[in-house]
């Protein structure tokens, strides 16, 4: 965030965050030197409520930082943003704090895209455009309101975090969204525009994988909302298909989709809260 590091913007500068910390699943980049570089807590997935195990994804992180964190005003952000800013902090945190019946509030901007060595200003957010929101605006138009459901920015009250269960891969946003209107309905949701966000494209194939933990996610919502009955379990075992010199090879791995339960269940997330008074 060019002179400032968020920190320092929003800590020391404008004491804006009681706390900032990353939950790491056994990252291989510097992410967790360079965290502790900079004052900032490291949590280990693998040590935060070890009871419970670990699950892969994204989601598992977002889930466990409830137990790790302490404020009752709970903000996510995700790592690989090029050009990070405090705003991409601040302007989530802002709608929570300025109204006190809002629960939740999400990201939304310009997702530009590389092609080669050209940065087009549109063009990102594939899943959200071909899969998450046609899905939304078949079966939960309410939702289709939201421009981006698969930002990786948002921010919630403890109060509501804690009551809900989490995806624990990339299913976590889709999941968050449908659970959180389903108890609270729109209104005690915000998006707020935060202009435009530059990250690292994910190839297709990538995308693939993310797609198919996403729908296999939304089927499991559509059948408990009554919407959807499938007369089959929900296959598992994505089969990737790479093609090279004329001959193709067929490579199948197991996407399993986890739900967490809420955290509020956990006996030893209780204990923290008696402990701290949350």
């Amino acid at each position: 965030c060019g002179k400032f590091t968020i920190k320092n913007y929003l800590q020391e500068q404008y004491p804006l965050l009681d706390e900032i910390a990353i939950i790491d699943g056994d990252s291989k980049d510097r992410t967790v030197e360079i965290a502790k570089e900079q004052g900032v807590a490291v949590f280990s997935e693998k040590e935060v409520l070890a009871d419970t195990g670990v699950q892969l994804g994204k989601g598992e992180a977002l889930w466990k930082s409830i137990a790790a964190l302490k404020g009752d005003i709970i903000a996510w952000i995700d790592t690989d943003i090029r050009n990070i800013d405090p705003h991409f902090v601040y302007g989530i945190i802002g709608p929570l704090l300025k109204y006190p019946k809002l629960q939740f509030s999400k990201a939304y901007y310009r997702r530009p895209i590389k092609v080669g060595e050209t940065l087009k200003k549109t063009g990102g957010g594939r899943v959200t455009e071909l899969v998450v929101r046609p899905i939304f605006n078949l079966f939960y138009p309410e939702l289709a309101a939201f421009a981006q459901p698969l930002s990786g920015e948002y921010a919630g009250r403890r109060s509501l975090l804690e009551t809900i269960p989490f995806y624990t891969g990339y299913a976590v946003e889709t999941g968050l969204v449908v659970e959180i209107w389903r108890r609270l309905g729109l209104e005690a949701m915000a998006q707020v525009d935060l202009d435009e966000r530059i990250h690292e494209n994910q190839s297709t194939l990538a995308l693939g994988k993310m797609s198919f933990e996403i729908i296999q996610a939304i089927f499991e919502l559509l059948q408990e909302d009554g919407k959807l009955t499938l007369g089959t379990d929900i296959n598992q075992i994505f089969q990737l298909v790479g093609c090279s010199d004329g001959k193709c090879e067929i490579e199948a791995k197991k996407v399993e989709v986890v739900k967490r339960i809420p955290m509020i269940e956990i006996e030893e997330y209780q204990k923290i809260k008696r402990k701290t008074n949350h």
